[in-house]
């Protein structure tokens, strides 16, 4: 009889591990869509990883201020069968221009349809950002929120300086440190770029305000892809070239047509922080030790590990050789699974 309770308890124990292990990361995608094709990159893997129920997508916020990127988004979530997601958009963002592909959201098919259906015509139609942070937020369990940012820092600082308000009592860095497991950044560079060890980085240069507060106050932990690590995984072109005419029209292809047409293997600086939010225990990376971010005046990204005896909130990622291979084949599955074949 104790043999027996005692492999019913090792049973039970190893069910609740496995259901805690299996859990769905929560993920808030904020993204600043049309700027560069990797953003898009990114939102299929999130779709893909969420079909295997590997995360739940809570909501795609953006930072660039042009009614198509939202537009363009919900056709993307419409598209693998996520046409509800949750969309907020910046007002008064860093940039405003149309981007290069977004125009695809308004695309029609010789019949007068659209491409790629969706109901978000427009960003003007879309929640601000912040507050449906917020909401989102408040309707979560105490630390169990990752965010992957993958645009600029523009609504995250305005989310860390935000005011109580109706969804919830707390101001913005309390809620933050009381829902937020991790957020996964890409922006920055920590290593030497073409000679360069002072690379000003695109997401840290459109607001380097933003960029400051956020590294200098936000209060849970911070995980940083910089620049060299998508470099070193880009994405192959003849993926784009031959992999993805299982649809008539697929918006991957269209957009890294439009964007930088191949051959041009395009880096994959947003995927990876999307890999590493959702994929954090597949050893895909290596992390640096605990320290701190600064970011500088002029938009570079400066690393201190902490002190013996002191804590960190920052880590950056690292990938050897062999791990570059293993993302960059993983982003390329991740991206091209196809959606829900009608």
């Amino acid at each position: 009889m104790k043999m027996i309770k005692y492999l019913i308890i090792a049973i039970l124990l190893f069910s609740l591990c496995y259901t805690a292990a299996a859990a769905p990361v929560k993920l808030i995608f904020d993204t600043d869509m049309g700027n560069d094709v990797d953003d898009l990159m990114a939102l299929c893997m999130i779709h893909n990883l969420q079909k295997r129920g590997a995360c739940e997508l809570l909501a795609v916020t953006i930072t660039k201020d042009h009614p198509q990127a939202a537009a363009f988004v919900d056709a993307v979530n419409t598209l693998y069968g996520y046409p509800d997601t949750p969309i907020g958009v910046v007002r008064n963002g860093a940039a405003n221009e149309a981007g290069r592909f977004n125009l695809l959201a308004d695309k029609k098919n010789p019949d007068g349809t659209l491409r790629y259906p969706h109901d978000l015509k427009s960003g003007a139609d879309a929640p601000e950002a912040t507050g449906l942070i917020r909401k989102i937020l408040a309707q979560q369990p105490d630390g169990s929120v990752t965010i992957a940012q993958v645009g600029f820092f523009t609504n995250l600082d305005r989310l860390l300086k935000s005011k109580p308000d109706a969804v919830s009592s707390l101001n913005g860095r309390d809620l933050i440190a009381e829902k937020v497991k991790l957020l996964s950044i890409m922006a920055g560079a920590f290593q030497t770029v073409s000679w360069d060890t002072r690379h000003l980085e695109y997401n840290v240069k459109l607001d380097i305000p933003a960029a400051q507060n956020l590294a200098n106050n936000w209060p849970a932990p911070i995980v940083w892809s910089g620049y060299e690590i998508g470099v070193a995984a880009a994405f192959p072109h003849v993926v784009i070239e031959q992999d993805l005419d299982y649809i008539e029209h697929h918006p991957l292809k269209e957009a890294y047509i439009l964007f930088v047409p191949p051959p041009h293997d395009r880096p994959t600086w947003d995927p990876t922080a999307v890999l590493y939010a959702v994929m954090a225990d597949r050893g895909y990376f290596d992390l640096s030790p605990v320290g701190t971010v600064t970011v500088e005046n002029d938009a570079a990204t400066l690393f201190r590990p902490a002190r013996k005896g002191k804590k960190g909130l920052h880590r950056f990622l690292v990938m050897s050789p062999e791990q570059t291979t293993r993302v960059r084949e993983a982003i390329v599955q991740l991206s091209v699974e196809p959606p829900p074949l009608k």
